[in-house]
């Protein structure tokens, strides 16, 4: 590293902590092209791929989560690679001092807000969820800055950290004007019929699928009004594409993997079904799309439940239980949605009202507020 300002940024195990974290670097360095910035993450986290693809700095640490619901042997070994881990950054930050210490959350978080709350550097915190995680939790006592895209957020943080709460948004792509029937047609996508956008996730839902095909094929070969532009995830395609062979492939479904152009999905979008992470949802609400949201029941501290929760609340939003969810219901939820226009205005306003599109840029002139603006001396 160079004598150039340094931030590091921490957090990842999943896409939902590390990706916001990219997303700050990048708008931090077009705010302040004079700073460097580091990752740390997690050896186990999803960090350990991603990081040495985009050629950024970084080192991985040691580690891991405790494990909920397993025998105390399995997670024996949470302590000392928390120490291990601890050293590790200790010695990055004494060689590197830091100008900043920004975490975004998960396991692979903590040990760099620790060791910026024991060394005196400046702490920025990002929560993505409703509910914030131990992490956020824990590290909000020494945080200069919180930042949460929930207000309930808030409420569930210590005292001591309620002061330094911004309600900023998640870090997304800011919305592009995109036609509507333009995204349809480049989609290639009936321009003319609503379309219903099918989210389970990067890596899809198992669950959120079958109750999709039950969905197609209680329509009995009678095609709604709508459209489905549905992303099953890459591992469930192709047993996705065998049943809607056997239902005669309607024409009105659109089964892919993967959507690479989510943008234009959402551009497209008349209603989603999607899962509630923190992440997906604050797409759906930056581009104003009503949605049905179906939690992932086993996601952590079950964040997706209470995000799901707090958007119904909010009215941007339909909260759907993965076990109360079959064809039936799925089907007679979404007709009831697209049979009342005015409801539809209603969410979409909504959304677009709870909205953070450019959280950010806004929170990377936020961190940025906390770096000296002269050089240090060597």
């Amino acid at each position: 590293m160079s004598d150039r300002r340094v931030v590091l940024f921490a957090g990842g195990g999943t896409g939902g902590h590390l990706y916001p974290a990219l997303a700050l670097a990048d708008a931090l360095l077009e705010l302040r092209p004079d700073v460097e910035v580091a990752f740390a993450g997690a050896e186990r986290g999803i960090e350990a791929r991603v990081l040495p693809a985009r050629n950024v700095e970084h080192f991985l640490l040691p580690v891991r989560g405790f494990a909920r619901g397993v025998p105390i042997w399995r997670n024996l070994g949470v302590l000392p690679a928390l120490l291990q881990s601890l050293a590790t950054v200790g010695a990055w930050v004494h060689r590197h001092r830091p100008a900043a210490v920004v975490v975004t959350g998960g396991y692979a978080g903590g040990p760099a807000g620790l060791v910026a709350a024991v060394t005196g550097t400046p702490l920025a915190l990002q929560e993505q969820n409703a509910v914030p995680g131990a992490t956020t939790r824990a590290l909000s006592r020494w945080a200069a800055q919180v930042h949460v895209a929930y207000p309930e957020a808030r409420g569930h943080l210590p005292p001591a950290g309620r002061a330094a709460v911004r309600i900023s948004g998640n870090p997304i792509r800011p919305p592009r004007a995109i036609d509507p029937v333009d995204a349809r047609r480049g989609l290639g996508l009936d321009p003319t019929r609503p379309v219903v956008l099918v989210v389970g996730g990067s890596q899809g839902s198992a669950a959120l699928n079958a109750a999709m095909l039950d969905a197609v094929q209680r329509t009995q070969g009678a095609a709604p009004e709508y459209q489905l532009l549905w992303s099953t995830g890459p591992r469930h395609i192709e047993a996705v594409d065998a049943a809607l062979d056997r239902e005669g492939r309607p024409d009105w479904v659109h089964a892919v993997g993967y959507i690479d152009d989510m943008p234009r999905a959402l551009a497209a979008a008349h209603v989603a079904i999607s899962r509630a992470g923190a992440m997906a949802t604050s797409e759906l609400l930056a581009w104003g799309v009503p949605a049905i949201l179906v939690p992932l029941p086993t996601a952590a501290a079950g964040h997706q439940e209470l995000n799901a929760v707090a958007l119904e609340d909010a009215g941007c939003a339909i909260h759907a239980a993965e076990s109360d969810l079959d064809g039936i219901r799925l089907t007679e939820a979404l007709q009831r949605l697209l049979d009342d226009p005015e409801r539809l205005t209603r969410m979409r306003t909504a959304a677009l009202e709870r909205a953070q599109p450019n959280a950010a840029r806004d929170i990377a002139r936020e961190i940025a507020g906390l770096l000296p603006t002269t050089r240090r001396a060597a």
